[in-house]
């Protein structure tokens, strides 16, 4: 039986949509195993990203490897649907799915499973031409809404669900290279996210997140507010965590939807820069003052959240004097972490020409400053949390100390806890309620947050 590996770079959407590919194969009777590339499977799924230069070039490195390894490599994602031409011509075993083909990485086990035992043997792998047509044919009907099809009902690596509400966006950011791959905005009706959010609660899943390329444009009757209290309406147990969100989306109707016990009190802001001159180079619609009223306005509603944010490191046209009033904000906001990273020249934007370029060591500065904040921010959060009350759900966690599990809180802290003596050992998956006891907060390859007890 052909063995099948998944390799996923990028966001939660294309974790998400990995879980999908892997419960495809699954479901066809093949074994998924993790990849090694010193003995890589007969077939590699790459799920590329194009966010930055350096996820590319990730992408290329592991695709030659195994490509030279006489691996079939089927590779899928926003890089893929960007530069499919150069990535196929990497070498003749690669199979590229781009946008208007990828849900044919869906039909492709069953039909593998049709004829596999008289096409391969290991690492010598060759599909024959009804598969070949398969994956280069275009798909027929809505290509935009098969990508609804990338929700798998279980999920082989996270213990939490994930339910794609909302693909591709219809903004105009300057510097953003995924919404060319992804496409307009498009949305899942809501009575099938709730008829799936039902499917996940009846597996006994305690959390699922929804996500997509910006879920502040969800627009399929209701907005993203309305659709957050439609769910909660119609399911009884499982809590609700949200992935990005845009500034401008948090307002007084959003925060009363979210004001629920079983939305997730973590919410992490798309925020990109903290002065209004870049923000408005950018392209982002709002303001410093709108990050600043939308982190009130979840800490209105929710008993101090974790809010992280993302910041753009080094964006043209941003001068020393822009960047200190974007670590102003920061510091006025507090945020519980940072997620900083350099700025990324991603060819077909707006900003790829811009002339103003910021130099490496100017852009290392801005990035070391704002992880000093970032680590400040999650220590001071961490220790906040010392003797209060939470509902973990409990990890799949190969290196947990014996008599323990390691598990994610409401505000997506790991925490490590001392299992009860005597009593059943909590399973992944499984919510427990416990006590955080202790702070365990390393900047460097943190495994977890705090310790906890359960009692």
């Amino acid at each position: 039986m052909l063995s099948v590996s998944i390799y996923t770079l990028g966001c939660k959407l294309n974790q998400l949509e990995s879980e999908a590919i892997a419960s495809a194969f699954r479901d066809a009777g093949f074994p998924v195993i993790p990849l090694n590339e010193d003995e890589p499977a007969d077939v590699v799924v790459v799920n590329t990203c194009t966010v930055t230069s350096k996820a590319e070039q990730k992408a290329r490195r592991i695709i030659r490897k195994l490509a030279a390894d006489n691996v079939c490599v089927i590779v899928s994602g926003c890089y893929a649907q960007m530069d499919a031409q150069a990535i196929a011509a990497i070498d003749r075993r690669i199979f590229v799915l781009a946008g208007d083909r990828k849900s044919a990485l869906l039909d492709l086990p069953a039909t593998l499973a049709a004829v596999e035992g008289s096409v391969c043997e290991h690492h010598a792998f060759s599909l024959p031409d009804s598969i070949s047509e398969l994956l280069r044919s275009p798909v027929p009907g809505n290509a935009r809404l098969e990508q609804f099809r990338y929700i798998p009902n279980t999920f082989s690596f996270h213990s939490r669900a994930f339910l794609k509400i909302q693909d591709g966006c219809n903004g105009r950011c300057a510097y953003c290279r995924v919404r060319l791959a992804r496409g307009p905005s498009v949305s899942l009706e809501p009575e099938r996210a709730l008829s799936q959010l039902r499917v996940f609660e009846a597996k006994g899943y305690r959390e699922a997140a929804l996500t997509g390329v910006n879920i502040n444009q969800y627009d399929s009757g209701m907005d993203l507010a309305g659709l957050v209290a439609y769910l909660l309406k119609g399911t009884t147990r499982i809590r609700l965590r949200l992935s990005s969100i845009e500034p401008e989306g948090v307002t007084e109707a959003f925060c009363a939807a979210i004001a629920d016990t079983r939305v997730c009190p973590h919410f992490h802001l798309s925020v990109q820069a903290g002065n209004d001159a870049a923000l408005a180079k950018m392209r982002r619609p709002y303001t410093r003052e709108v990050v600043e009223k939308s982190a009130a306005l979840l800490r209105s509603v929710k008993d101090d959240p974790f809010l992280g944010c993302d910041i753009i490191a080094g964006f043209p046209t941003e001068t020393a004097a822009d960047f200190e009033k974007t670590l102003d904000l920061c510091r006025r906001v507090g945020f519980s972490w940072i997620h900083a990273f350099p700025y990324s020249p991603r060819p077909g934007t707006e900003a790829f020409c811009f002339k103003e370029k910021t130099p490496n060591r100017e852009i290392s500065r801005r990035i070391d400053a704002l992880l000093t904040l970032a680590h400040e921010g999650r220590r001071s959060y961490i220790n906040r949390q010392i003797g209060k009350k939470a509902e973990v759900v409990i990890e799949a966690a190969d290196n947990a100390p014996a008599g323990f599990v390691v598990g994610t809180t409401e505000t997506y802290l790991k925490a490590l806890l001392q299992a009860p003596e005597g009593g059943k050992t909590p399973r992944a998956g499984d919510a427990v309620s416990c006590t955080l006891t202790d702070a365990e907060y390393t900047p460097v390859r943190r495994a977890y947050d705090m310790r906890g007890t359960i009692p």
